[in-house]
């Protein structure tokens, strides 16, 4: 009896503010032609086996994010995408662009420049610097629903916005907590609480889409930063970057409440110090955020599938 030989698939790791990607860049699976968007619902329907494999123990974490390289659709694009984590598919990820790009420019595919980048949610762009920082030009951003009030179990009322920033988010600041590292468990436990109080309540954003991300905001603690931020992403692990995603959404409320002056730089502060330089502008009505970070790639690897191995396709939730 013969024994199928193991896959192999190369992965680029890397970190932005503190915040793991994992890049694909060989051996992922066909996906076709189409847009990123026809191509992650062929991954999800699929080969939803591989992202688990990629992301989940024994081979990653809760807190990576997997980011598949593909051919893009458009051929203006230098590269096409689809962001993933331990329990599904993210329409756009900042920091993963940024990790994205910083890996494309290790294994020699773009140099610093302005680039096209294919999302499942639009076309971003991407400034490379000589210095390896990454400005990402993201999708439109907007708010949807300003002050909702839910309900949380033994909490009382919480208050927030509803918000775009390439994910749905639910931005709060009347949460009475303070935002560090050492109140992490309390932090994931009342944005889990929220997140669960949204969807009894029936706030969604746009076209009923599910409010995934919980981001909570106080004082910062870097005199250099205008704001910290606690990000809860979907699979309950919370964003050691300051998040390019929610950093968009959060822009967007400040400019619709007259807060954030177009150009203007907002620096945003992360859980664990690091810090994204923002700003907007507008075009043809639309907020259009951008984002500023680094990221340094720290390891290069051979991920083995060997179907023997019962735990083969990752622990999944």
């Amino acid at each position: 009896m013969t024994t199928a030989k193991p896959m192999r698939v190369k992965v680029v790791d890397s970190h932005t503010g503190g915040e793991p990607t994992r890049v694909v860049v060989d051996g992922g699976p066909e996906l076709g032609n189409g847009s990123m968007a026809e191509r992650l619902e062929r991954l999800r329907s699929g080969h939803d086996r591989f992202r688990s494999a990629v992301v989940n123990e024994p081979r990653g974490s809760d807190v990576y994010v997997g980011a598949l390289v593909c051919e893009p659709s458009d051929p203006s694009c230098a590269a096409g995408v689809i962001f993933f984590n331990n329990v599904g598919y993210l329409g756009m990820c900042g920091h993963g662009t940024i990790g994205l790009v910083a890996t494309l420019a290790h294994v020699d595919r773009i140099r610093p420049g302005v680039h096209r980048i294919e999302t499942p949610v639009g076309i971003v762009t991407a400034r490379l610097d000589e210095s390896g920082e990454v400005t990402v030009g993201n999708v439109p951003s907007y708010r949807t629903a300003k002050q909702v009030r839910v309900e949380v179990a033994a909490r009382g009322a919480v208050t927030g916005d509803v918000a775009w920033g390439g994910n749905w988010f639910f931005l709060v600041e009347d949460h009475g907590m303070e935002i560090g590292l050492k109140r992490v468990d309390e932090l994931t436990e009342l944005s889990w609480e929220i997140r669960q109080a949204l969807a009894r309540a029936g706030v969604t954003g746009r076209g009923g889409q599910e409010i995934d991300h919980i981001e909570l905001f106080g004082p910062p603690d870097r005199p250099d930063a205008d704001s910290k931020n606690f990000v809860l992403c979907p699979g309950k692990s919370y964003d050691r970057s300051p998040c390019g995603t929610g950093t968009s959404a959060k822009m967007a409320c400040l400019y619709a409440d007259g807060r954030l002056a177009e150009g203007r730089i907002w620096r945003q502060e992360g859980i664990v110090g690091s810090v994204f330089e923002g700003s907007v502008s507008i075009a043809g009505g639309s907020i259009l955020p951008s984002i500023k970070g680094a990221a340094f790639v720290n390891s290069e690897a051979t991920l083995i599938f060997d179907e023997r191995d019962p735990l083969c396709w990752g622990i999944r939730r």
